[in-house]
């Protein structure tokens, strides 16, 4: 099965003294242990970069740009990239018109979208309220809590 990493699961493998870091990094472990595809996208890339270099008083990690981008390189590595092609604007486009998706939520149905286009079933997240709503929207994937695994 393909999977699809949030930025919430990059944030914490990132951030050692996070309380769900530990859960992240067995997800992630378990996950290649058992041979499945781990991927990330490029939206994913900019708003880990985002997250990184907040100051920790907003919510961020407090990373030097320096240190977000070698995390980030860190991830490329480790993960494919999945191509942001053509055909992810009208899947994202018919979702959020079928699902009333609006403001902060329109960037979790682009990841949704992705996920339908190339053809990936799981989407890890510890941001599940967000995803399950419009994961179910045509063929579906599933929203996978990294404490599950």
């Amino acid at each position: 099965m393909a999977y699809l990493i949030d930025t919430t699961i990059l944030a914490r493998l990132a951030n050692a003294t996070d309380a769900l870091h530990a859960v992240a990094a067995r997800a992630v472990l378990e996950l290649h242990r058992r041979g499945e595809v781990l991927t990330i996208t490029p939206q994913v890339l900019v708003e880990f970069r985002n997250v990184a270099t907040r100051p920790v008083a907003v919510n961020g990690l407090g990373l030097s740009t320096v240190d977000a981008e070698t995390q980030a390189a860190t991830f490329q590595a480790r993960f494919p990239l999945l191509a942001e092609t053509p055909d992810v604007y009208p899947a994202w486009k018919s979702r959020v018109g079928a699902l009333g998706v609006i403001g902060k939520r329109l960037h979790d149905a682009r990841l949704v979208a992705v996920c339908h286009v190339h053809g990936v079933t799981h989407l890890l997240t510890f941001n599940l309220a967000h995803f399950v709503p419009m994961a179910a929207f045509g063929p579906g994937v599933v929203v996978v809590d990294p404490a599950s695994v």
